[in-house]
């Protein structure tokens, strides 16, 4: 079994509050939208926020080895962006459109695309 790399995205606009803590309890207790990992060893490897240079930042999760992208809860609800987003990072990630919470978002669908699905 080879271990799964995962990155989380988060609304750089939530961040001026938000810790991270629904994120990553999620994550290491493999709960909600990292359920799907339960039989599987994955790693945490970036946590990021969706400000800035999308290319860099794209640039250095290949970089790693970065297998999927999960873009948190927040930027579901939020972020007008949020189908743009997960398609550009659905080109060279899998990508999972929430981290907590309920499995369907209640203004947008949930996002969820293979690498290379969208093209």
């Amino acid at each position: 079994m080879s271990k799964i790399r995962v990155a989380i995205m988060v609304r750089v606009e939530t961040t001026e509050k938000c810790i991270g803590k629904g994120c990553l309890r999620s994550f290491f207790a493999k709960s909600e939208a990292f359920a799907r990992y339960a039989a599987d060893e994955i790693e945490l490897v970036g946590f990021l926020h969706n400000g800035g240079d999308l290319e860099h930042k794209i640039a250095t999760l290949k970089s790693l080895g970065v297998d999927v992208v999960h873009l948190s809860t927040c930027m579901r609800g939020r972020e007008p962006r949020y189908a743009e987003i997960a398609a550009r990072l659905s080109k060279d990630f899998t990508v999972i459109g929430y981290t907590h919470g309920q499995a369907q978002g209640k203004l947008s669908p949930t996002i969820d695309l293979n690498k290379g699905e969208l093209g």
